[in-house]
């Protein structure tokens, strides 16, 4: 425990003691409960759908993302889906070559570009 932690613990005490409320030095009684049951949502995993460059993006960004999150983008235009790529290669480090991105900016620009 810090002296800092320690010496708060110990003024509040002490502040309870002058107050003549003290406070309570037994916590009550862990009180056990049932593990609530949660339905998650399962199914068929999406992926990319199929078309020329498919199955480079799903080589090189399902590493990191789901093809849903990458889906579920909003609409870029071909020079943001080149931003975004070349961030995910400078900044992320994803190991991502130059012919591999340009395959998946057209990719990304066709399937998920502005309309």
């Amino acid at each position: 425990m810090s002296r800092s932690l320690r010496t708060a613990l110990l003024a509040g005490l002490l502040a309870g003691l002058l107050a003549g409320s003290a406070p309570a030095l037994a916590a009550a009684p862990l009180e056990l409960r049932p593990t609530p049951e949660i339905d998650l949502p399962f199914g068929d995993d999406i992926g990319f759908p199929a078309g020329p460059g498919s199955d480079v993006i799903a080589s090189n960004c399902t590493a990191c993302h789901s093809a849903d999150h990458t889906l579920n983008q909003p609409a870029l235009s071909r020079e943001e889906w080149h931003a975004v790529v070349d961030k995910m290669i400078t900044a992320y480090k994803a190991p991502i070559t130059p012919e591999d991105a340009r395959v998946i900016v057209d990719y990304l620009a066709r399937v998920k570009g502005e309309p």
